[in-house]
């Protein structure tokens, strides 16, 4: 991904529910003027929500989720359900498509009553009007076409539109605390996880940030921090390190030089700074045999030193000296029900949208389970937090004692 790319996590994610041969595919299509999803006549043609990032007029940058049919049968098709339904935790705007020849029923009036409860702005689009014509109820969230002949096409991607959040976010990465011609230097480990020739995507995005605060960004190596600031000449008004690396960069980075990680960065990004560090605190508190749910927002091939699934688990093991039950959770996985984890540690969520992450930190507070994301634990448990979020003066009352 080049750095003027949107990532996906920062795209409008538009899904398209409904029930099967409603058309939702053939609108999909007709929508983004793509062959995105695969059209036929025989019911429950999509088996697994088809994802596509795209540009869409008037809209701008998207995700377009096409989901199987919320209707579907059998063991096999409760598992589309559930997927289907893990999918309106990070939709934006939701579409859904009715056949114009049956109408609203049941299921469509219970996949409103989820949009209403999540708070989804949503359509609801009556597709096959070259099948029954006439009109449709005179509400600003309905809307009659037909996927095959074109009609009201336009119309509904301006509806779509209008429905999309496309407001800058309020906060920055970091630009907001930093200044013109400051320097940063960034502490970037060369991670075996990551695509080869590449930086992971929190590294990306504070860089980009960085650069569009005209401010200079110095990527090191964790092993060339220490000479890098001795030979600046200017002292940097920021470090940022990878979490990975906290201890290290911690002990070569003077005590008057401001230092956070991107997980904490990130964190702030996505407004749940206050909520993760609060549940660090949870640390203390862990005794043998209680269960720690370790979770990723994305999925990759997991590494042989893989920091989810086996640095953080050590630390934990080390730090505490209980005998814990690990369990992992990566990509839309989440697991509904928490009540059997006494922690939850998530990664920095980089590569989920701000509903999605919103919705799981909830499920942690409705179920009065404590979460804390990966740098703020490591952070705790080395015994640099407070150092660590200095840079934020609110945070600090909230700070658990390390």
């Amino acid at each position: 991904m080049g750095l003027n790319s949107t990532p996906s996590a920062d795209r409008v994610h538009i899904g398209f529910f409904g029930r099967r041969n409603a058309g939702k595919s053939s609108v999909v299509n007709a929508v983004t003027g793509q062959e995105l999803a695969v059209v036929s006549e025989v019911k429950g043609t999509t088996t697994d929500p088809v994802q596509k990032a795209m540009e869409l007029l008037p809209i701008g940058p998207v995700v377009i989720i096409d989901t199987p049919g919320i209707d579907d049968e059998g063991s096999l098709g409760e598992l589309r359900v559930r997927k289907t339904k893990q999918i309106l935790n990070k939709t934006d705007v939701a579409v859904l498509v009715v056949d114009k020849t049956v109408g609203i029923t049941s299921v469509e009036e219970e996949l409103i009553a989820i949009f209403r409860e999540k708070k989804i702005p949503y359509v609801i689009v009556f597709n096959k009007q070259d099948l029954r014509e006439g009109s449709v109820p005179d509400e600003e969230y309905y809307i009659a076409v037909s996927a095959k002949t074109g009609f009201q096409i336009e119309e509904l991607k301006e509806k779509i539109g209008k429905l999309a959040v496309t407001e800058e976010p309020k906060l920055k990465i970091v630009g907001d605390i930093i200044s013109p011609s400051d320097f940063v230097v960034l502490v970037v480990p060369i991670d075996k996880a990551a695509p080869k020739g590449r930086l992971i995507l929190p590294q990306q995005q504070t860089i980009r940030d960085i650069l569009e605060s005209d401010a200079t960004a110095i990527v090191v190596k964790e092993y060339e921090l220490r000479e890098t600031l001795a030979q600046l000449g200017k002292k940097p008004s920021l470090v940022i390190t990878d979490s990975q690396v906290f201890a290290k960069v911690s002990a070569d980075t003077p005590k008057d030089i401001p230092l956070t990680s991107f997980s904490i960065l990130f964190a702030r990004y996505k407004g749940n700074l206050q909520t993760v560090v609060q549940g660090a605190a949870a640390i203390e508190t862990l005794q043998d045999g209680d269960k720690v749910l370790i979770s990723e927002g994305c999925t990759h091939h997991r590494q042989c030193d893989d920091i989810g699934s086996v640095k953080i688990p050590r630390w934990l093991k080390n730090y505490t000296g209980k005998e814990l039950q690990i369990e992992l959770s990566s990509g839309t996985e989440f697991p509904e029900d928490l009540s059997e984890y006494k922690l939850i540690i998530h990664c920095g969520g980089c590569m989920l949208n701000e509903r999605e992450m919103k919705y799981r930190l909830k499920c942690a507070q409705d179920q009065d389970i404590p979460i804390t994301n990966y740098g703020i634990a490591i952070a705790y448990m080395q015994g640099i937090l407070k150092r660590s979020v200095e840079i934020f003066p609110h945070i600090l009352a909230e700070l658990p004692e390390e």
